[in-house]
């Protein structure tokens, strides 16, 4: 089975990301979410990431157009029963995506793959909830999706082969590369950022250094392109929070425990760029530290 037509479950920065890649490399997408007002801002914001692209001379306009024209939203799950590759990419909430996996069975064909853009959950459990999991892979994606390069492969315990060898090669025509990690809590990347970012909140939370202090220093002092707390903030405040508690429940070892800094932030609705307020504020046309 070749594969031609994918579909995107979340449409989001992630899933419209992996919408906006899929399309430009010349896959039919259909890209599902809970409501229009979701899809319609998803679609907007591929239109103008394309747009730019043109603009720095890395695509046509031909192309960009060809790429819009081949994204297809909706809100119905039997619309993805043609697809021959669906990618999870909803929220980090392990019960979210289950139920997602459980609905999704029963519409699509016995060929199709699954796959999740999941940055910490186990693909092994996580495929135990289909009945497919011979068919079901880890393809983590990292954010911003259509600018990253770097696109995570993860087997679980039961992905057969012909699974893991048509993935790695859709990476390839995605434009992408690809890291094989193991099945265990955070995979590579996130299983050595997020204790960074981790432990930049508790620098913060004791006094060390101010949220511009931090971010500063990793910039000049270790050469990082952005400070770690600005870093949270782009990646999501509650997705930090998230693989956070799945490397500490996962592996049981106390450096990996949450700053309660992060959890007070994450409980005050603070989750970084996507709410205009986090480790910065937003909401101002040069972000202000909120701390």
């Amino acid at each position: 089975m070749t594969i031609k037509e994918i579909g995107i479950i979340g449409s989001g920065q992630m899933g419209g990301g992996i919408a906006h890649v899929s399309a430009l490399a010349g896959f039919k997408v259909k890209l599902l979410d809970i409501n229009n007002e979701l899809l319609h801002k998803a679609t907007n914001l591929i239109d103008k990431n394309l747009i730019r692209q043109v603009s720095k001379g890395k695509i046509t306009k031909e192309q960009s157009d060809s790429a819009l024209n081949r994204i297809d939203t909706t809100l119905q799950y039997n619309d993805l029963s043609n697809c021959d590759l669906v990618v999870e990419a909803a929220t980090e909430n392990e019960e979210t995506k289950v139920k997602i996996f459980q609905d999704l069975c029963k519409v699509i064909s016995n060929d199709c793959i699954i796959a999740t853009n999941t940055s910490s959950i186990s693909i092994t459990r996580l495929a135990s909830s289909t009945d497919r999991p011979e068919k079901f892979i880890g393809m983590h994606f990292m954010n911003p999706v259509p600018i990253m390069e770097l696109v995570e492969l993860i087997r679980g315990i039961a992905t057969n082969n012909e699974t893991f060898i048509k993935i790695q090669n859709l990476t390839v025509s995605l434009g992408k590369k690809s890291a094989v990690s193991e099945d265990f809590p955070a995979f590579i990347v996130n299983r050595i950022l997020l204790p960074m970012i981790n432990e930049a909140v508790y620098t913060l939370y004791e006094g060390v250094g101010s949220v511009e202090a931090i971010d500063t220093s990793m910039r000049l002092g270790a050469n990082h392109p952005m400070g770690p707390l600005q870093l949270a903030d782009f990646i999501g405040l509650d997705t930090c929070l998230a693989v956070m508690q799945v490397l500490y429940e996962g592996l049981a070892d106390s450096k990996y425990r949450p700053c309660p800094l992060l959890v007070k932030y994450v409980e005050a609705g603070w989750l970084g760029k996507k709410t205009n307020k986090g480790f910065y504020d937003y909401s101002q046309e040069v972000p202000k530290p909120t701390r």
